[in-house]
């Protein structure tokens, strides 16, 4: 009987049970069923019903279970509810029968349905719901779970299935218009105040008096023409809500003639208390923009009796100084007003743009145009030494024809050859940056090492760059330039970046590394199976799938190199010889026939009777030509293993010698032949000779 069934339950059904069986001895020997069904069951009373639930075990009767009850088996295979989360298989445990017609088949466990653990089908009752009775929330007209409908009876299974969002019990006095997490602002304790919510964390937090206005004067106002539910009720609008200004709210009392931006002067804490110092400068002729508006109002309009209320402002050199005394020039002719160069935001940088500098001789293209003005057009410096005026006399028009008229070589002249000056820097960079440089692989192909492989992945710098890590150092920035790059690499060859881990072996004069391996990568190496037919031992059949590690053990357990380059750390060292001196079979294989063929005609050698494809069947052995017995007609019928038997476990089968007689087989007394323990062998005799057939040692 389950544990987890109730104290008095336990002795009602102890006691029926101990009836039953009394009443079935006077009267019912043939009684099979322990016991009547309960209600639900009532309809498969009887003893032909009784293979619909039971059969197959404890297993079988809960797959039939499900098969009946298919809403309960939707919840398990989705995980949902009691019976989904905790999985349990046997269904009887909860759910005893034959108990009698008004037994509970609901064991709701020691303290009882009413005070049954909620939080054990995934949703645990808390704050008001703890309280609420179960049948206030259980009932048939609140479970719209499809699955719920296949239960033979649903009526009768209101406690599962029931969907555990807030609208199956509640209306949603948002009518949707906020989706169906009612968690993300209330909780279970009340519906107001919404606990969760916070007006702050949204795009308009609410301040001053506008804490106070109620929800629906925002959301139910008529600006926003909210749509009606079927009852005809307003639904409220949460978003979009438009806030960007505040006459999207309020009526504008200045009737646009200050603007729309009232945040300027007034504030949330009410419409008459105005900033101080917010006087709308931008009602006047000269809107106060970039550094005007910081500038203080005596600066321009003087104080005391020097106060002027309406000053001058048709040209800047009413109030700034020209510091460029005059001979700032466009296409050639002076700029009379600093506005075509300069605006309000500061003096500094010029507006004079890279658009504007497009009509001059010298169009300003990639990392020119972010160049600063500065950085070209310099001042000039008084013959004394000392600096004059910020922006005087500063040069507009310099050389542009070459590069090096504004830039040193950063090669250091590794480019000019014969006397004759380098080539222009156009011809492997542009304006856009001095790195990384246009010289490409296609431009590298004309070289004496087209990039391919791996080399066309690696940085430039990897190679030519002084940070050559893993390579010889190059010479100093005294040779190479500023950009300390080598320009040309004398030595091409592999040998002279790549350490050979080989040991010179496999690379004669005359020989380089891509004889086997390609520039992609080290492992695996380009010597395959067909180039294999060239060494002493060529892979034919099954030995063209062999991995090289088994024969050639030196690469066995050896660490991928971290770098194959000759100064690095973890480049690999020698010893990858591969000098092989095995030949024969049983250089590598062990033999499973011990010594029976070492006195056979030809001797012992494998590839009498197998070839390399496969150690079975024995392709090459022919009975009639290679055995003293040749097969007739009906031999040829009769398996190998029933005339060549192993004499016990362990031991290797025998071949030869057999007794060819008919009676060796036929007659009384035949069995397993003894094989001579000079003939086993080694591996024959410890057992191993019949297991490792093909192993490799």
């Amino acid at each position: 009987m389950p544990d987890a069934l109730l104290p008095g339950r336990r002795a009602a059904l102890t006691t029926f049970l101990l009836l039953l069986a009394l009443a079935g001895a006077g009267a019912a020997h043939g009684q099979v069923s322990p016991g009547p069904l309960s209600a639900p069951h009532a309809e498969l009373e009887g003893n032909r019903n009784c293979t619909k639930c039971h059969g197959g075990g404890e297993v079988g009767q809960d797959r039939r279970c499900l098969e009946c009850h298919r809403g309960i088996a939707s919840l398990v295979e989705r995980r949902r509810g009691l019976h989904g989360l905790e999985g349990r298989t046997r269904c009887g445990h909860c759910h005893p029968e034959h108990a009698g017609v008004d037994f509970e088949l609901v064991d709701w466990g020691v303290p009882g349905r009413e005070k049954f653990d909620h939080g054990r089908t995934g949703w645990p009752l808390e704050q008001k719901h703890a309280a609420a009775a179960c049948d206030a929330c259980h009932r048939p007209d609140r479970i719209a779970d499809p699955a719920h409908a296949l239960e033979p009876k649903p009526e009768a299974l209101a406690h599962v299935g029931l969907d555990p969002r807030c609208t199956t019990c509640h209306e949603d006095a948002h009518r949707g218009a906020l989706g169906d997490d009612c968690a993300r602002c209330h909780d279970a304790q009340a519906f107001r105040p919404a606990r969760n919510f916070d007006h702050a964390k949204t795009a308009f937090p609410l301040t001053g008096r506008h804490v106070k206005v109620r929800c629906d004067d925002c959301h139910l106002a008529d600006r926003l023409r909210p749509a009606r539910d079927a009852q005809g009720r307003p639904v409220p609008v949460y978003k979009p809500v438009p806030h960007a200004s505040c006459a999207d709210c309020h009526r504008d009392v200045h009737r646009g003639r200050l603007g729309t931006d009232c945040a300027r002067c007034h504030v949330t804490d009410g419409f008459r208390v105005i900033r101080r110092g917010a006087f709308d400068h931008s009602r006047t002729r000269f809107p106060l923009r970039g550094a005007h508006a910081r500038t203080k109002c005596a600066k321009c309009h003087g104080e005391g009796e020097r106060r002027v209320a309406a000053p001058r402002f048709d040209a800047c050199a009413i109030c700034h100084r020209d510091p460029h005394d005059g001979k700032a020039t466009i296409a050639g002719r002076v700029a009379h007003d600093c506005i075509v160069c300069h605006d309000e935001r500061a003096f500094k940088p010029s507006t004079f743009t890279v658009r504007d500098h497009a009509k001059t001789g010298y169009p300003l293209e990639g990392a020119h145009a972010r160049t600063a003005c500065a950085a070209c057009h310099r001042p000039a410096v008084s013959p004394a030494g000392a600096p004059r005026a910020p922006g005087s006399d500063v040069r507009f028009r310099m050389d542009h024809a070459r590069c090096t008229d504004c830039h040193e070589d950063a090669h250091g002249g590794q480019l000019a050859s014969d006397g004759r000056p380098a080539p222009d820097c156009a011809e492997c960079h542009d304006v856009a940056a001095f790195r990384p440089s246009r010289f490409g692989r296609a431009e590298h192909a004309r070289l004496r090492l087209p990039l391919e492989g791996r080399h066309a992945e690696i940085e430039c710098r990897a190679c030519h760059g002084p940070d050559r890590r893993g390579l010889p150092a190059l010479p100093g920035r005294d040779v190479l330039g500023r950009a300390g790059v080598a320009v040309r690499l004398d030595d091409a060859r592999c040998a002279s970046c790549h350490a050979d881990p080989h040991d010179g072996r496999l690379t004669p004069t005359g020989t380089d590394c891509a004889a086997c391996h390609d520039a992609s990568t080290f492992r695996p190496s380009r010597y395959d199976s067909e180039r294999h037919r060239e060494a002493r031992f060529p892979l034919e059949q099954a030995h063209r799938t062999v991995p090289c590690v088994l024969c050639h053990r030196e690469l066995e357990n050896r660490a991928r190199p971290k770098s194959t380059l000759v100064a690095a750390p973890g480049r690999p060292a020698g010893g990858l010889t591969f000098a092989v001196a095995k030949q024969e079979c049983r250089d590598c294989h062990d033999t499973p026939h011990g010594s029976q063929f070492d006195t056979r005609e030809g001797g012992a050698a494998c590839s009498t009777c197998h070839d390399q494809g496969a150690f079975r069947p024995a392709s090459r052995f022919d009975h009639d030509r290679d055995a003293r017995f040749a097969l007739g007609k009906a031999h040829r019928k009769v398996a190998c293993a029933e005339c060549h038997k192993a004499p016990a476990e362990g031991r290797p089968v025998v071949y030869r010698p057999l007794d060819g007689r008919c009676r060796a087989c036929h007659g009384p007394g035949r069995g397993a032949p003894a094989l001579p323990d000079d003939a086993e062998g080694a591996d024959a005799r410890s057992g191993r000779g019949q297991k490792r057939q093909l192993s490799v040692r």
